[in-house]
């Protein structure tokens, strides 16, 4: 491969036994039939991946395991999907979480191969066990209880699986609570994830990712990204998402930018953007720097990328305007 296209990527959510692999399983055969080649990338806390024995031996899977992408093996997400985009050039990647996790966190541990990767992230399904959910609703507390809001409030599709273990009345009470922690995503209820693909993935273009915020730690492995990435188009800029909700937009740079206007422009960015990292050339200094931005504070690191890495910066948040983003950028490039 000499040239890296921009692969998709969508990221699978759900707690324990809700039913992610059995959607898995639908998604990678609906990619087949279209003459693609889909990948997975799955974590699992355990020591064994049991849910890869059902994933297809042609279909090209990495397992992240002894670990929650969300906490203690975030930072190897990234390298993860740089190494199996470089070893199998997939047409569409899947990260299946583990149960426990937060897509919150899984979005950051995404975008930050948006530093060095042309990737679009197209979304976060989650998969709703409904008899669980609905005893967590009338108990309303617990650590399960918050975590399972968070997987929902962070989707861009809801998969309201099982329904058959669930009254209609009760069908009817999930499909309410649901709307108010999550009014943007598509609800669809399904028995054994048995859903029309087509509609789930078009559902994806149709709704924002929903981000509330998102407490992460600088991550500085950027520099010391070994060569596995291959060329890249720096003369493009790239939308993960197209909406005016909750949105992660990419932004890669056409050469050096002036320090001092950057600054400027970050410490003026709206409070709408909750999340800020890119990699920097400043044409004033002959260093480039690892840029991060965070509770409205910014912060740069001299790094030395190894390989081919792009002048890019990605952006998080919810209702900002990317046009006036990406209006900024250009306006430092052309001086």
């Amino acid at each position: 491969m000499s040239k890296q296209t921009t692969t998709p990527i969508y990221i699978l959510s759900g707690f324990l036994g809700s039913g992610k692999t059995t959607l898995l399983q639908q998604l990678v055969s609906y990619w087949q039939e279209q003459g693609m080649l889909p990948a997975v990338i799955m974590n699992e806390v355990g020591d064994v991946n049991l849910d890869g024995l059902l994933v297809q031996e042609q279909v090209p899977m990495t397992e992240m395991l002894s670990g929650c992408i969300c906490c203690t093996i975030r930072g190897d997400l990234s390298m993860e999907i740089a190494g199996l985009i470089q070893r199998e050039a997939p047409d569409v990647i899947v990260v299946e979480a583990t149960g426990i996790a937060n897509p919150m966190e899984i979005l950051d541990g995404v975008t930050e191969a948006a530093l060095y990767l042309k990737i679009d992230l197209k979304g976060v399904i989650t998969v709703v066990d409904s008899a669980h959910l609905l005893d967590l609703y009338r108990n309303q507390k617990g650590k399960t209880f918050r975590l399972m809001q968070e997987q929902i409030r962070s989707a861009s599709c809801l998969i309201l699986n099982k329904t058959d273990r669930v009254s209609a009345e009760e069908q009817e009470l999930l499909s309410s609570v649901i709307s108010r922690w999550n009014e943007f995503a598509s609800v669809l209820p399904s028995v054994r994830c048995e859903v029309d693909i087509t509609k789930v993935l078009e559902s994806l273009g149709n709704n924002p990712i929903d981000i509330t915020f998102m407490q992460t730690e600088v991550h500085d492995q950027v520099a010391g990204i070994e060569q596995t990435t291959v060329e890249h188009d720096h003369d493009s800029s790239h939308q993960h998402t197209h909406h005016d909700h909750v949105m992660v937009y990419t932004h890669y740079l056409n050469g050096p930018v002036d320090s001092g206007e950057f600054e400027s422009f970050i410490a003026n960015l709206p409070r709408e953007v909750y999340r800020a990292k890119g990699v920097l050339t400043f044409s004033d200094t002959a260093s480039r720097f690892l840029f991060q931005y965070a509770f409205r504070e910014p912060d740069f690191l001299r790094i030395r990328p190894q390989g081919e890495v792009p002048d890019v910066v990605v952006f998080i948040g919810e209702h900002f305007s990317k046009s006036a983003i990406e209006e900024g950028m250009r306006a430092m490039e052309l001086r």
